[in-house]
């Protein structure tokens, strides 16, 4: 996974040191399982004819018995004893951090009919040299000690039904909002700024990323997981190999005017990488010629790796399933809640009941920075679009039947408060200005405009926030404790916000309208049709997790 300073690809953004967690302990032995049987038989006694046959003595029978039942008690205890102890190992190998660390408004998407709720994880690639292991494998020691980046930023959302999955990249030189974060370790704070995307791991770990993500996107993320370089090179291992292909031969290294590189070599055709070439794989930039083919790239390789896991058959084969525990825990650090075995094997187990065909790798469409040309900005419309389909849990596919096409019911089929409403001139409302976003300013005088809007309309009490606002993708109406649930669909309704966006949240203390970047202009609000399955941007660049014929076209220059 590169970064911006391995071997000359750009300098590292100044930001201030924070510290990570070293390598967990290593691999325990599990012993074999007991077998074997025996019977216990009685000889026939007496002679010829009108003889008895002769019985077992009861006593000799029972203490077989006491014997082989003591034994096996013994054997089963031993056995779970030794498999807790491993269990409890390989707990200890994870290393965890607070799921959020920043200022952020997302709240989780509502239950669909049958009560489910989509999972949202986040997983990040991070560039880390405070290990020698992660220095030998990524390059410049000159940099070790520095935070890390997180160059590499998937989110993964697994759909209500687990028929489902969609993962959407960002690529890491990506201009966002970045707000304001406190590092859990360290206690140092950052004020919220406008930088990109990589950095935000420097500025208050992954949770810091995940608050970023969520205010761009209006996604609720449930986990976030990180993995470093050694990370890669270990479950590459375990795996076995991951299977990639290339058009030309591949060869990504440093070149007159181009330092840096990956080190990636390979001859045109399919081939299995693992272990350091599938790092190498992973981190390669300047061959495929920008940083969202880049993107592509480890799409492919999931893909594949994916298909790769379900035809090992790995959580039915024992042995093959510690391998990749023992790599997993050690390699991963992930959200505090998600800090145990149980937990991780949990979710893999629901991500994997999800069909390969029904797995879409995309990236968000980005446009070039005008500030700076090395830079991306998502790409507004087509990037909502995206982020529309993941709150409303719409499929990235089409090819799902039933229930699976219809519209989705998380948010758009919410049941009405059975609170009445206030008399409309008894209601106070606040009105606050959130239309920035990352490539536009806030449109001002918003605020304003609608809290007259409402008053136009007898909401004698709305009013202008005078306090400052962050950006909000979506509009929402919130509202602190139920009995001003109804009030608050009351306002909603009256400016045409669907009722799917009327959110509890204690981060207001009375009625609020948020007027969101999807509402720039007018006073009511803009009426949108609801995304349809397979209903992706074309910029998307989706790729099908079944699709086995997918191969990178290498950039010129580093063909050989």
């Amino acid at each position: 996974m590169t970064h911006s300073s391995v071997h000359g690809e750009g300098t590292r953004p100044d930001v201030r040191e924070s510290r990570r967690g070293g390598d967990g302990p290593g691999r325990d032995e599990d012993g074999g399982r007991p077998e074997g049987s025996g019977s216990d038989g009685a000889k026939s006694t007496g002679g010829g004819h009108g003889g008895r046959r002769g019985r077992p003595k009861a006593g000799r029978k029972h203490r077989v018995l006491r014997w082989s039942a003591t034994t096996l008690a013994v054997l089963i205890l031993g056995t779970a004893g030794a498999g807790y102890l491993y269990y409890q190992h390989l707990n200890g190998n994870i290393e965890k951090g607070e799921r959020s660390s920043g200022d952020s408004k997302a709240h989780k998407a509502e239950p669909n009919a049958a009560g489910q709720t989509p999972v949202n994880i986040l997983l990040l690639g991070s560039d880390s040299r405070n290990s020698d292991e992660n220095v030998a494998l990524g390059g410049s020691r000159d940099n070790r000690g520095n935070p890390p980046l997180a160059d590499v930023q998937m989110l993964i959302h697994l759909s209500a039904d687990r028929k489902s999955a969609a993962v959407v990249s960002i690529p890491r030189d990506t201009r966002v909002d970045i707000p304001a974060c406190e590092d859990p370790e360290t206690g140092e704070k950052f004020r919220a700024t406008n930088r990109i995307i990589n950095e935000s791991l420097a500025r208050g770990g992954a949770g810091c990323t995940l608050a970023t993500w969520e205010n761009l996107t209006g996604i609720y993320i449930d986990h976030w997981m990180t993995i470093d370089f050694a990370g890669v090179v270990s479950m590459a291992d375990a795996i076995g190999g991951v299977e990639v292909c290339v058009n030309q031969n591949v060869w990504d290294r440093p070149l007159p005017g181009s330092s840096g590189g990956s080190g990636l070599k390979m001859k045109a055709g399919t081939r299995k990488v693992e272990g350091k070439q599938a790092l190498q794989w992973l981190r390669t930039r300047h061959a495929w010629g920008s940083d969202p083919l880049r993107a592509r790239a480890q799409h492919m390789y999931m893909n594949s790796m994916i298909r790769t896991l379900k035809d090992q058959n790995v959580f039915t084969d024992g042995g093959r399933l510690m391998d990749l525990a023992e790599a997993a825990t050690d390699s991963l650090k992930v959200s505090e809640e998600l800090g145990s075995v149980k937990e991780l094997y949990d979710l893999a187990m629901q991500l994997k009941t999800v069909p390969t065909d029904r797995i879409t790798m995309t990236t968000m469409p980005t446009v070039q920075d005008p500030q700076d040309i090395n830079h991306l900005l998502p790409a507004t419309d087509d990037a909502e679009k995206m982020w529309a389909m993941l709150r409303d849990d719409v499929p990235f596919d089409d090819r799902g039947t039933g229930d699976a096409k219809a519209k989705p019911q998380t948010q758009t089929q919410r049941t009405e408060s059975a609170d009445p409403s206030a008399a409309k001139d008894e209601i106070g409302v606040l009105v606050q200005n959130a239309t920035r976003t990352s490539t536009l300013g806030p449109v001002s005088g918003r605020a304003s405009e609608i809290a007259g809007e409402l008053v136009d309309k007898g909401y004698a009490q709305a009013a202008r926030d005078t306090g400052s606002a962050a950006s909000e993708a979506k509009t929402v109406v919130r509202y602190p404790s139920a009995e001003l649930e109804g009030d608050a669909q009351e306002v909603a309704t009256s400016l045409g916000i669907p009722t799917s966006s009327v959110k509890r949240s204690t981060d207001v203390s009375g009625v609020t309208v948020v007027v969101g970047a999807d509402w720039r202009t007018g006073t009511s609000y803009p009426k949108q049709a609801p995304p349809k399955a397979g209903d992706l941007p074309s910029t998307s660049d989706a790729i099908n997790g079944s699709d086995t014929k997918q191969c990178m076209d290498v950039y010129p220059p580093y063909r050989w």
